[in-house]
């Protein structure tokens, strides 16, 4: 089974939808103990940092996530999801995260050069780091393949995890990895067969 947090913040209708097109067990939830008892667990996330790691820590839900995490179960955080998996952001202040990838999360506008909107928003390719053994993540899509984003920051300063990257002026972090550990700033739920092949290869971890 599958734990899909519900926290106050998630498109949570299309990410269930998704996992269970591929008959996927899945269970929408803000309760620990259901969490403790899933096989795996998928972080959502929309909105602002500050706010959603707030709606976390109020549940209870963040030492919840980051034990299991610790203890090995496979967790996988998707779009601000993924981007509470570090150690802070520097979204509008400085926020503290769960701290299971080392990193942070910091303004895209800064780096990605004049003339490109923030937020991003729309399908960019995924390129694979070069040097590095693809992810299993990644098992069953090529480097390339198109996903769809909307952000305007991203995770820097975590070259060891970074599992793909999306050039947008310049690469950005598109997906991270640490041992049991996965994050996609994009939106495997809203990216198609892509989408689909990537969520179903994190059934198989």
């Amino acid at each position: 089974m599958i734990a899909i947090i519900d926290y106050g913040v998630g498109n949570l209708f299309s990410l269930d939808a998704s996992f269970r097109s591929l008959g996927a067990e899945t269970v929408v939830t803000g309760d620990a103990e259901v969490i403790r008892s899933a096989e795996r667990i998928v972080l959502p996330g929309v909105g602002a940092f500050a706010d959603a790691a707030a709606k976390l820590h109020a549940t209870g839900l963040d030492a919840v996530v980051c034990a299991e995490a610790e203890a090995g179960k496979p967790l996988l955080g998707i779009c601000l999801g993924m981007q509470m998996l570090f150690r802070r952001s520097h979204e509008y202040g400085t926020h503290e995260g769960l701290g299971l990838i080392p990193g942070e999360v910091c303004p895209i506008a800064p780096v990605i050069g004049a003339g490109l909107k923030v937020p991003h928003i729309g399908w960019n390719s995924l390129d694979f780091p070069a040097g590095k053994e693809k992810s299993p993540l990644f098992r069953y899509i090529d480097e390339g393949d198109y996903v769809y984003f909307v952000h305007s920051f991203a995770a820097m300063g975590c070259d060891d995890a970074v599992i793909a990257t999306s050039t947008y002026g310049v690469p950005l972090t598109a997906a991270v990895a640490r041992d049991n550990v996965f994050g996609t700033q994009f939106h495997p739920e809203k990216s198609g067969d892509v989408g689909l092949r990537i969520l179903r290869a994190f059934c198989e971890t």
